[in-house]
Parts: C-alpha cells; sequence; structure tokens
C-alpha cells in the first residue's frame, strides 16, 4: 500500500540548496606586495575590505516558522528541535525542516501553502519499500536527527494507547487504510499481536487470529504464539487440559466469538466466548458440525461400521 504518494512525490521534487552558513567572514587573501586600499575622499575603498557572507536564519526564526506551519496544520508536536534543510530551486524558495518532538514521531515538514508533512516513521517504511525493490534506489530526504532515531518507543507508546499490553519484540508501518490512516503491526511476546490504526474517535485493533481467517499473517505473530494464546484463554474451562497445537478464529455472530482448538493426544474443540474472552461454551468437534461447518484442524475419524 502507498504510503502517503502526494507528499512524497512532492519531496522528490524539491532541489535542495545548501543552507550551511560559511564562516562569518569571507577574507579576500592579502598579498603583502599588493597596495592596501585606502579611505578616500569619495567614500571608503572595497579592495581589501573583509565581506559579509550571507547567513541563514538563526535557530529562534526557524523555529518560529516550523511553529506557524504546524499550527496551520493542526499539529500538536511540542517541538524540541527544528533544523533548516534547505529551500527549492524555483522561484517559490519552498522550505524544507526536520522537526524532533517531545513525544511520538518527529517529521520532514515542507513550507508550501498550504504547508504539508510526514512522520519519520512513514518516511523510513517508505525508504525501506524501495530499497527493498532496488537496493541502490534514491530514496529522498530521511530523517537524521538523533531525537528522532525513536522508532520504537513510538511504537510501544502506540501500542499502550491501543490497549496491547503485552511486550513488544517487532512493530514496523505496513501501509496505509483507505483514508489515509497509516497502520502498524505489533508483536508481542509469546502471544498473538495486531494490526493498530488511529482515527478521529481513537485507536481501533484487528488481531492476527482475525487477520489469518481473511488470509492475511501478521508478521511478528507466530502460529504457536497464537495457540499459546488460545491456551491461555482456555484456562478455568472444561476445555483447559486442551494442549493446543493449532488454532483458529472462526467467526462471531450475536451468540459470541467462535475459535477452534486442535488439542495433543486428544479430540479437538471449538469454543464460543464472550467479548471478553471468558468461555462460553465448548463444542467437541466430534459434535460440532452444526458449529461453522465443524472442525477444520482436527480429522474426527468415521463412526465404525456395526458387526453383522
Amino acid at each position: 500500500m502507498a504510503l502517503y504518494p502526494r507528499f512524497l512525490a512532492v519531496l522528490a521534487a524539491v532541489a535542495l540548496t545548501s543552507t550551511l552558513a560559511p564562516p562569518a567572514f569571507a577574507q579576500r587573501s592579502q598579498n603583502p606586495n599588493e597596495p592596501q586600499a585606502t579611505e578616500g575622499s569619495g567614500g571608503r575603498a572595497n579592495r581589501g575590505r573583509s565581506e559579509r557572507a550571507p547567513r541563514g536564519p538563526s535557530p529562534e526564526r526557524v523555529r518560529a516558522d516550523v511553529q506557524g506551519h504546524l499550527t496551520a496544520l493542526g499539529n500538536t508536536c511540542q517541538i524540541s528541535e527544528a533544523k533548516l534543510l534547505g529551500q527549492s530551486a524555483d522561484a517559490n524558495k519552498t522550505s524544507m525542516y526536520e522537526i524532533a518532538c517531545a513525544t511520538g514521531p518527529g517529521y520532514i515538514l515542507l513550507g508550501s501553502t498550504p504547508p504539508s508533512a510526514t512522520d519519520c516513521l512513514v518516511l523510513a517504511a517508505s525508504a525501506q519499500q524501495t530499497r527493498a525493490r532496488d537496493p541502490e534506489a534514491d530514496v529522498g530526504t530521511q530523517c537524521t536527527l538523533p531525537a528522532n532515531d525513536n522508532a520504537q518507543a513510538v511504537f510501544a507508546s502506540y501500542a499502550k494507547e491501543a490497549g496491547m499490553d503485552c511486550a513488544i519484540d517487532g512493530a514496523a508501518i505496513v501501509g496505509a487504510a483507505s483514508d489515509g490512516a497509516i497502520v502498524y503491526e505489533i508483536g508481542c511476546a509469546g502471544t498473538e499481536g495486531a494490526r493498530i490504526q488511529k482515527s478521529a474517535t481513537g485507536w481501533t485493533r484487528s488481531s492476527c487470529f482475525e487477520l489469518a481467517s481473511v488470509n492475511t499473517a501478521c508478521r511478528f505473530t507466530t502460529p504457536a504464539e497464537l495457540a499459546a494464546t488460545l491456551k491461555g484463554w482456555l484456562a478455568g474451562s472444561e476445555a483447559a487440559n486442551c494442549d493446543v497445537q493449532q488454532s483458529r478464529f472462526m467467526g462471531q455472530n450475536a451468540n459470541g466469538v467462535f475459535y477452534e482448538a486442535s488439542c495433543a493426544g486428544a479430540d479437538g474443540v471449538i469454543v464460543r466466548f464472550n467479548a471478553e474472552k471468558a468461555v462460553q461454551q465448548v463444542y467437541p468437534c466430534a459434535t460440532a458440525q452444526p458449529i461453522g461447518g465443524g472442525c477444520k484442524l482436527t480429522t474426527t475419524p468415521p463412526a465404525a461400521t456395526p458387526e453383522a
């Protein structure tokens, strides 16, 4: 899925001119044999005079400009550092900045009309996708401020906001939703992970169990972690002794949410849970055919043929 295609196209089109200020004074070389200029009645002579080099805007000016652009965007970043990267070579002289924020990701910001910004995590993910296709490809401007090397902390913060209480062992941007919201995948050590995205009303979460049921595999959640998750949900129920080997999400209806488990050395089960994952009913595979088409992970032997 494309990541902020409009911004990235504009970003690629910006030809930066250097903003590194030369020394405050660019001194002409002095030849001891060359006559020195003197001040005449017509005014001060220019030869031999130190010439002041052009200087970039002050850090205070850069911060003020960046704050104005962020305000226009409705972005609540509390600026901890702002750096002017350059200006476009065209007549518009569009400025580009890198910003670090007190919390959350930093941004590459274009001071265009209107301004636009993309967070550093999105740019890094786009670069990774591009390099996967062509290791020698130009991936454009990337965030370089040390404070913006904080991807794992940002992912952990997002996971907590989305209600994920686990030890994170992997995280990445995996694309964008149809409304443009960035989709993140979060992996949890030893248990089920999820994909999360933020909307105007808060975070939404899609479990890796549910994603697997529509043939979308989570990168950071293994089948063994899914099985361990389901095993944990069975604690205290009549299926607690099931040593879960395989597991699958089957769907839900007005009565609850249904999962199948295959059990080592025993008949598998289909289990109905409520929204809080408390077990409501257990159906042995031998009698569970009416439940969503029955068990798929456990092969139930046919009934024995009566002797003549």
